[in-house]
């Protein structure tokens, strides 16, 4: 979310960064923003007049009271009137100053939900184009290579360990879940775990966050929009389940106001998510790679805003570290302007190679956020100045099996079936240093 300051000095920029990311039908926000700012900050000027012209009449009976007990005949029926005078004053007074008090309350209403749609400026490095069709390949790391043999579809390679059952999981909850198990649901658990072990080695602190959250903190960590594609709501209650464990580990610090000396915050947080998986590409794709629950290791940071894009270049590489550790190939995508969620200042997606598919797909997700979440959720930090100011919030997935789980079977599968156990996950595995197929 953007200061309101910057939309009423800076309309013309806001305009341009709408039009930027191809969300023209938002254009008449700006204005719509600068005129309810304008009636509030009328409102609020009134309303402190109102405040100060009480304090003064009220003030003003003071003496006239102690005069009035003193006075007799025109003079005590002249104080008497002035008292009366007076009051009335501050009784119509009080009565204008509750409307506008009842109607700041309208207008802030009015105008937050007006600034929460108007999407945050973008870096200028940013490439612009209106989907992910415009997202620009930066780097690759690692030589893909497709096998001499044919690749088979990531639930079969599964099923051939006997480590999977949609079948069943169908019957039980319906499309979109699965059931993972033996090897392949030990190999999943060892990724997880090897993944937490190797952000604590970075200086991560690892934390396990709610799974539940109050809708100010789904409000505060992300747009409306991703929330009503995303986010599931518990019944009769003020509870969302967690999308991604950003949304808990952000909002950790909602309405707190950080000691300077205690950024940057950095915590690698487990936990499981869940998604509706409403937005364009639902929920049609076979096997486990678009699903409504799966297990998570995320990365965030909270830092002063002279570091956050600092940050941002180190965690994306931190996620390809950890994958060519796994013998994955994968590349930099950085994200372009139309395909950035509203409140994102820059992303880029890792995407890990598929030997079957002979192509990329995304595995993970960096972000910058700016001070966006740090506003919305109230999070400040109190400099060597005494001066208070808005931190940056950065995340980034770590890893997300099952869907890491394809990238890694496809480019460790051998000839005759068996998956070799990278030797990073090895000592998680019991020693295992290959699976074995028993189907």
């Amino acid at each position: 979310m953007l200061d309101i300051k910057f939309v009423r000095e800076n309309p013309d920029a806001v305009r341009e960064n709408i039009k930027k990311k191809y969300q023209d039908t938002k254009l008449p926000l700006v204005d719509e923003a600068i005129a309810l700012d304008e009636k509030l900050r009328a409102a609020i000027t009134e309303a402190s007049e109102l405040r100060a012209e009480r304090n003064r009449l009220s003030k003003a009976n003071g003496p006239l009271f102690g005069r009035l007990k003193k006075a007799e005949g025109a003079e005590k029926d002249a104080l008497q009137k002035q008292i009366d005078e007076n009051m009335a004053a501050v009784k119509a007074n009080d009565e204008r100053l509750s409307a506008l008090e009842a109607q700041e309350g309208e207008l802030e209403a009015k105008l937050r939900r007006v600034m929460l749609q108007i999407p945050n400026i973008i870096d200028p490095s940013v490439p612009i184009g209106p989907d992910d069709s415009a997202n620009v390949e930066v780097e690759r790391f690692g030589e893909p290579a497709v096998p001499d043999f044919e690749v088979p579809y990531h639930t079969e390679i599964m099923a051939a360990f006997n480590g999977i059952d949609i079948d069943a999981a169908l019957r039980v909850s319906g499309n979109g879940f699965y059931y993972l198990l033996g090897d392949v649901a030990r190999l999943h658990e060892a990724v997880i775990a090897y993944a937490r072990d190797f952000m604590i080695g970075k200086g991560f602190t690892y934390c396990i966050p709610p799974f539940m959250i109050h809708g100010n903190v789904v409000e505060g960590v992300m747009s409306q929009t991703d929330m009503d594609a995303m986010m599931y709501k518990i019944e009769g209650e003020d509870l969302y389940l967690i999308g991604t464990s950003e949304h808990s580990m952000i909002g950790k610090f909602i309405d707190q106001i950080l000691p300077e000396d205690s950024l940057p915050q950095t915590l690698t947080s487990y936990s499981p998510c869940f998604r509706k998986e409403k937005g364009a590409h639902g929920i049609e794709e076979r096997g486990v790679y678009r699903i409504h629950q799966f297990e998570k290791q995320e990365m965030i940071v909270v830092c002063r805003p002279e570091d956050s894009m600092k940050w941002y270049e180190q965690m994306w590489r931190y996620s390809v570290e950890l994958f060519r550790s796994m013998d994955i190939p994968v590349r930099q995508l950085e994200c372009c302007s139309g395909d950035l969620a509203d409140l994102k200042v820059k992303s880029c997606d890792i995407e890990a190679w598929s030997p079957r598919q002979k192509k990329y797909f995304e595995v993970c997700s960096c972000s910058n956020l700016g001070d966006a979440q740090a506003r919305r959720l109230r999070i400040r930090v109190k400099g060597a100045d005494g001066k208070t100011y808005l931190p940056h919030t950065l995340n980034n997935t770590v890893v997300a099996p099952p869907r890491m789980l394809i990238a890694l079977l496809e480019n460790n599968l051998c000839a005759d079936g068996s998956v070799k156990i990278p030797k990073v996950l090895q000592p998680y595995m019991g020693g295992t240093e290959r699976l074995i197929p028993k189907a």
